[in-house]
């Protein structure tokens, strides 16, 4: 009975060794082959590094101050216009606006660069009456695939013209991503825009978001605060006369995001879009890149956002009335401060909410 016990304890033993070498064999090769199927990104789509503030979560270390943002009369959409350029079309010459309304296509000031554009783009010229004075934050992906070109408020009013914004420096598209043609806070024009598929497909928003909202209703500012934090690095050149908020932790620049113990539910969101929203605002948060002038509080969106929003939806995004609207207002109701975001602890800090952008795939 002793042997027939060792003989057993020895078999079960083999057993285990043998089942442990085949995990662990298992397990190995597994992880060859995930290894060699690494998700990556599409650079142009979701541009800039993992740990870019565009790309980070907010993080479990987030110390959260209400913004006391209210509703606004308007939910609408900030278009963006991104480029990715082929050296075979005509060079076009860069030329500052000459007006901030109509009037921007007869700047005459060189911007030092010219861009191979398609002859038949068209970016319209702003309007006076009705006042129509869109910011046209815009980023052009030159031939070599991964200098970015920035221009606000974009214009081209003729085929075979020249290209009219002004010009921010240029920037990498494999680096950190800061700073762009926002020039009301200097911010990206193409990191954190809502791109074209990403409200309507079934997929999670995987960045930070930008918000425009009123500064003369929101945005601080005095001696010590001058309308702007990190990551902005200025603020509009009126903001000494015309911010006029009384939140000091509210300036351009400021991280916005929806506590973890708000849910969708207490919001009661009622809209597919909404909903995706709501999780883009909790998990990576938006920042604030512009003034709105007026009572509308914008999300920044690629050009054809809206379109594919109309024809998936059936209701607008820009609108004043409606679900969407009462969700649109819920959200920005809900947004509290990331206070202690910091080039040391993007999205506050700590346990990230959600996975990091995979690499670039090229």
């Amino acid at each position: 009975m002793k042997n027939f016990q060792i003989s057993t304890s020895y078999l079960r033993l083999r057993i285990l060794v043998v089942f442990l070498i085949s995990v662990i064999m298992a397990l190995a090769f597994g992880c060859r082959i995930t290894l060699s199927q690494t998700p990556t990104r599409d650079k142009f789509l979701q541009p800039f590094l993992s740990t870019s503030i565009w790309n980070m979560p907010i993080g479990s270390d987030a110390h959260y101050v209400k913004a006391n943002i209210g509703k606004s009369r308007q939910a609408d959409a900030d278009q963006e216009y991104f480029f990715q350029l082929n050296d075979k079309n005509p060079w076009r010459a860069v030329y500052a606006p000459g007006a901030w309304g109509e009037g921007r296509c007869t700047g005459t000031k060189y911007m030092d660069i010219a861009l191979p554009i398609p002859d038949d783009l068209i970016i319209p010229d702003a309007r006076n009456k009705p006042l129509y004075t869109p910011n046209n934050a815009s980023a052009f992906l030159m031939p070599d695939g991964r200098t970015l070109v920035q221009l606000s408020p974009l214009a081209r009013c003729e085929e075979k013209g020249s290209i009219y914004g002004w010009r921010y420096h240029n920037v990498d598209i494999y680096g950190e991503g800061i700073g762009g043609a926002h020039f009301g806070s200097r911010l990206s024009s193409i990191g954190g825009s809502i791109r074209k598929g990403e409200l309507i497909n079934n997929k999670p928003i995987p960045h930070a978001l930008k918000v425009v909202i009123w500064a003369e209703k929101y945005l601080y500012y005095d001696d010590k605060i001058p309308g702007y934090r990190w990551p902005a690095n200025g603020a509009d050149s009126y903001a000494a006369e015309r911010y006029g908020g009384t939140n000091h932790a509210l300036v351009q620049g400021s991280l916005l995001a929806i506590p973890p113990e708000i849910t969708q539910k207490s919001l009661n969101l009622q809209t597919p879009a909404g909903k995706k929203l709501f999780d883009a605002l909790q998990n990576y948060g938006a920042y604030v890149v512009e003034d709105s002038a007026y009572d509308a509080h914008y999300f920044a969106v690629e050009k054809g956002v809206t379109e594919e929003f109309r024809e998936k939806y059936g209701y607008n995004f820009r609108t004043r009335s409606g679900k969407f609207y009462d969700d649109f207002m819920k959200l920005f109701e809900a947004l509290y401060i990331v206070d202690n975001n910091s080039p040391n602890s993007i999205g506050g800090g700590g346990i990230p909410r959600a996975p990091l952008a995979p690499p670039i795939g090229n």
